[in-house]
């Protein structure tokens, strides 16, 4: 026997028993449990020019307040590398690391809690930079963006 289910959502996720009679064993029974998991992750491209300061919004299409009730941290990678630069705790100041790749750059965490790189360098062309939402002790929402850098 099969369940179909169509139109998958967050609330389906449960434990599901299917029961049936069989002749002569008689009733049989068997227990799934079915984690469903949202799309927690959004790409966006972010175009900015040299030596200008480049502003990356943490998932975009989150509303602030939203956003400092949990904790989150902000990563930079580049050719299968990705580094740690800041994180947030709530009602915390945010701790800073150092990154190799962003070396004569300053980083800070702005409002809604954006990052802010400056000055952008022609190697930060291509680089992918995320912001790490965790909002359940095994949920984390995921926004990248890759950046594009353009002279003048």
């Amino acid at each position: 026997w099969v369940l179909h289910l169509k139109n998958v959502t967050v609330s389906l996720s449960g434990q599901y028993k299917c029961t049936f009679a069989t002749y002569p064993h008689g009733t049989k029974a068997a227990r799934i449990q079915l984690t469903v998991k949202a799309e927690e992750e959004k790409h966006y491209l972010k175009e900015v020019w040299l030596k200008q300061t480049l502003e990356i919004p943490c998932l975009e299409d989150t509303t602030p307040g939203n956003l400092s009730i949990y904790p989150l941290k902000w990563l930079v990678g580049e050719n299968g590398r990705e580094e740690e630069l800041v994180t947030k705790e709530p009602s915390c100041p945010a701790v800073y690391r150092n990154s190799s790749l962003l070396l004569g750059q300053s980083v800070l965490l702005g409002l809604s809690n954006a990052l802010k790189v400056f000055p952008t360098k022609i190697t930060d062309d291509g680089r992918v930079y995320s912001c790490h939402r965790l909002y359940h002790p095994d949920r984390v929402q995921k926004s990248s963006t890759t950046v594009r850098v353009f002279g003048k």
